[in-house]
């Protein structure tokens, strides 16, 4: 068996079609929600969640059965209908430039959704490639609890730090001394972030500067 390739995508401006209006396809565009994706359900019946998105304009309803005209220029496909066989018939309308997700057929997608977290930048996604879901989201509601809302801020922090450490800090030692030391649970639990920071930053830049 081929193993999978994991990726982050991009989809700001991307058009995604999830084609089914029930639960699983209510799973897949919420999912989507914030991605900057237009996204696109096609189905003569939605959810109330699905009909209430629509209504406020996040995403765009075609009420109708679909046709491979639904997913020209599509970037990704949800095939998300109770219908197997409806569900191939709109792989084989893709073209071999499109993803297509399955609902019902795991290993005849191109993709699947991982059991995801996020935490502002920081980003953890499950696969058990198709073996168990369940058990996916398990090890998700652990990572819940390990990497819990403390790490949205402290993911901002590590950005802008990071910025100024390798727009500061010329010496490569002393660099990677830095951007390792701020990855410390000191860090994370520090009630003075940036104050800590730019002292010990300090610090760091004149010790290096003696050495030199």
């Amino acid at each position: 068996m081929n193993s999978n390739y994991p990726i982050i995508l991009r989809l700001e401006g991307k058009k995604v079609v999830v084609v089914g209006g029930g639960k699983v396809a209510e799973r897949k565009v919420t999912g989507l929600l914030g991605t900057g994706s237009c996204i696109i359900v096609i189905s003569p019946n939605a959810t109330d969640e699905l009909r209430g998105l629509a209504s406020s304009g996040k995403i765009e309803w075609l009420e109708k059965s679909f046709s491979k005209q639904d997913i020209e220029g599509a970037f990704l496909i949800f095939a998300a209908t109770n219908d197997k066989a409806l569900n191939q018939s709109i792989k084989m309308a893709s073209s071999e430039q499109q993803l297509v997700t399955i609902a019902d057929d795991p290993e005849g997608s191109d993709f699947h959704v991982p059991s995801h977290i996020q935490r502002g930048r920081l980003s953890i996604a499950v696969s058990t490639g198709g073996a168990s879901p369940t058990l996916a989201g398990k090890i998700r509601e652990q990572l819940e609890h390990q990497f819990d809302e403390r790490f949205e801020d402290y993911l901002e922090f590590l950005f802008s730090a990071r910025q100024r450490i390798l727009n500061e800090v010329k010496d490569s030692s002393t660099k990677g001394k830095i951007l390792t030391a701020i990855t410390s649970e000191k860090f994370l639990n520090s009630q003075n972030r940036e104050a800590d920071f730019l002292r010990f930053l300090e610090l760091e830049i004149i010790n290096t500067e003696k050495d030199v």
